[in-house]
């Protein structure tokens, strides 16, 4: 392996490639990363304002460091050369995306959850391609309208609000809230009368790599009752949600959840209220170190199981995409700030980052998310190492319990990149924890 760093001049043909498309074809297979590489334009978000580049060509030799990357964003970090770790994503798989959750779910419509990244960006080509927006907070719904959406696209999915946000949505025009129980029922009736409210109801999430807890939602018996009296509280109680687990890779989760959600409409019918709506809700995956379902093999099992628990009178339904939506469109450029061992005989390397939980990485709490990392050293022999953030905060240390293999040249001031980064980075980056400031964001 060539002792170079990410964006350094390719060792025999340097930083410019003289014809960018043969060399693109020779270099790139897979269909997902054939993009342009030329005129390539780029904003930085979302606090440092927006600024406009132009780049041509890119280092072939980083393909080989990593293949989740797009050509766009590897050309990217070739050329504008960012300091610090920054997350930088590609609207080119975002749409591509989208338009297979169209293909896969024809007849469902999007409600992309803006938690994963709201990237005005993101939001405004989403906006144009024509998704609804899931939002849980005033601010994610000023975002969506922002962008372009109306607020008939939007629903305010959090089952946890206050009662003035719950007025501002509903000044803002939105229609469409979840609950859990009869007091958040009490607040929408009082601050958004008439309005639309769907009952979320628990689900266990076995299959999911990040499993949601039971802060949210309520057991199917309680659902009937709030959807009850909602109804006889002036509002429309038009259906059911439910949330089967973040990064979900059981494609048949959605049977037993649906399930539950058709004895609901049964015993709502039985008490002279029709339900409307489901919202099959979020855990779609993205690809990290293993294998996922493609997102039609999704599509196949939703529908199956609403035709064996609705019959021929399917509901409406909604789906709330977030991690599917833009995981897989973002990479991470970081750099190793040290490397060492706890004694003189500790087999195992401590490999420090300039990012870890408290920049961005949050979601290897508990080592659930596991990111592809791509170093420039890949290629020979590997070791397990402890990876860890740079925060004097012993809880940041991402890879402890089930080591990450890095290679044994691995060296301190290596750039690399971590792959799927594209869902719940920024969002979760403090703001300036031990004065490191947060995740800077560009999107191309």
């Amino acid at each position: 392996m060539p002792d170079v760093r990410f964006g350094t001049p390719d060792p025999i043909k340097g930083n410019q490639v003289p014809d960018v498309e043969t060399a693109r074809r020779a270099a790139f297979a897979h269909p997902e990363h054939e993009k342009s590489a030329s005129s390539l334009t780029v904003s930085a978000s979302p606090q440092r304002g927006t600024e406009r580049v132009a780049a041509g060509g890119f280092n072939l030799w980083e393909r080989e460091i990593s293949p989740m990357a797009t050509d766009r964003i590897r050309s990217f970090l070739a050329e504008r050369r960012p300091e610090g770790p920054c997350l930088v994503v590609d609207l080119d798989v975002i749409r591509e995306n989208y338009n297979r959750f169209a293909r896969a779910l024809p007849d469902t419509r999007v409600f992309y959850a803006v938690k994963a990244n709201p990237a005005p960006e993101i939001l405004s080509l989403l906006a144009e391609l024509g998704s609804s927006f899931d939002t849980a907070s005033v601010v994610e719904i000023e975002l969506a309208l922002t962008a372009g959406a109306t607020a008939d696209r939007i629903s305010f999915g959090n089952t946890i609000k206050k009662e003035r946000d719950i007025a501002r949505a509903y000044a803002l025009g939105v229609r469409l809230f979840a609950v859990d129980c009869v007091e958040e029922v009490d607040k929408i009736a009082r601050s958004a009368p008439g309005s639309k409210v769907f009952c979320r109801v628990l689900t266990d999430g076995a299959g999911a790599e990040w499993p949601l807890s039971r802060k949210f939602g309520c057991v199917p018996e309680m659902a009937i009752e709030v959807l009850e009296h909602a109804h006889r509280s002036g509002l429309v109680a038009t259906g059911v949600s439910f949330h089967v687990g973040s990064q979900q890779r059981d494609t048949e989760a959605w049977d037993r959840a649906l399930e539950m959600a058709g004895s609901v409409f049964r015993a709502m019918a039985e008490r002279g209220i029709q339900l409307t709506l489901v919202n099959l809700g979020g855990g779609f995956p993205t690809r990290y170190l293993k294998e996922v379902p493609a997102v039609g093999a999704y599509g196949e099992s939703i529908f199956g199981a609403l035709r064996r628990h609705f019959g021929n009178r399917l509901p409406e339904t909604i789906i709330e995409p977030g991690r599917g939506m833009v995981g897989n469109a973002g990479t991470i450029k970081a750099e190793v700030v040290l490397i060492s061992r706890k004694s003189a005989e500790d087999p195992i390397r401590w490999v420090y980052l300039d990012i870890g939980k408290f920049g961005g990485l949050a979601e290897t709490m508990d080592e659930a998310i596991r990111y592809p990392i791509r170093t420039p050293r890949d290629g020979g022999e590997m070791t397990p190492c402890i990876l860890a953030g740079p925060t004097c905060d012993s809880a940041d240390v991402l890879y402890e319990r089930d080591p990450y293999d890095l290679p044994v040249g691995l060296e301190i001031g290596d750039e690399i990149l971590i792959d799927s980064a594209g869902a719940y980075t920024t969002t979760y980056a403090a703001v300036a924890f031990n004065g490191f400031p947060p995740l800077q964001s560009y999107v191309i």
